[in-house]
């Protein structure tokens, strides 16, 4: 439903008294300040697997084929204790298996390696545009072996281990000191270190984190915000461990 142009105009007179409001309904590139519709899909009871992780192989397989743009980009979410004080980032799902989500990042110096350690939880959050889809995931953290870690580190580029290595990720480069030549001098020291050294060495503070989920939500969108969301929740009674509730949207 288009809205009508007196309203269109008192909401913009609306907007405009409060100058402090750098955005205000933004709707991309649309003239309406109206949110697009999601009409792609639906979502029933019947259509899910009784498992989250069958399910979501299902969706992420789905995402894929249908060329969705890195469906493997997760928002991860963790926070800091006792203060409670969130931190957000995007990195890489690298494995999915039985028991968990797995990303990989450095673990001793960036800022979710300090959550994990006073709190050791974490939420994942994937948005698959195309098809209109969200799947959110809750569940405690652990680390994975350094065997673990070097099988995924062995994979990356060549640059990207020595990155690794290099990296103090998250501590401040000071510009006095020369900001990223800093860095990029650390870059060259690993390069020499390992020079003609093919299989380069997971470093002890890099590796895999495995979310174990106690909740996973999917979520696909519906027209007027009404979205059909369902929540998975371990349930040591199921014959597979979990139970299955939609939510209201």
């Amino acid at each position: 439903m288009r809205i009508s142009p007196v309203r269109f105009l008192k909401l913009t007179r609306m907007a405009a008294n409060s100058s402090s409001k750098l955005i205000f309904a933004p709707a991309g590139e649309k003239s309406s300040p109206q949110a697009d519709q999601y009409t792609k899909g639906t979502l029933e009871r019947h259509q899910l697997s009784p498992s989250p992780f069958t399910q979501f192989h299902t969706w992420f397989t789905h995402a894929q084929q249908s060329h969705v743009h890195q469906p493997e980009t997760v928002c991860l979410s963790t926070a800091h204790l006792p203060s409670g004080s969130v931190s957000s980032r995007f990195v890489y799902l690298k494995e999915l298996d039985p028991t968990g989500f797995v990303v990989y990042s450095n673990w001793g110096t960036s800022r979710k390696a300090e959550d994990v350690r006073s709190n050791p939880r974490a939420s994942l959050a994937f948005w698959w545009h195309e098809l209109e889809r969200q799947v959110r995931v809750e569940g405690t953290v652990v680390r994975l072996s350094n065997e673990e870690s070097q099988a995924y580190f062995a994979l990356r580029a060549r640059g990207s281990r020595v990155g690794a290595w290099a990296s103090e990720q998250s501590k401040v480069l000071p510009e006095e000191n020369g900001g990223r030549e800093v860095l990029e001098n650390r870059v060259r020291d690993v390069e020499r270190r390992f020079e003609g050294v093919e299989d380069i060495p997971v470093p002890e503070f890099w590796g895999g984190l495995r979310v174990v989920p106690d909740m996973v939500e999917f979520w696909q969108g519906r027209e007027s915000r009404l979205h059909d969301r369902f929540k998975y929740v371990r349930d040591g009674g199921d014959e597979y461990g979990w139970q299955i509730e939609r939510l209201s949207p």
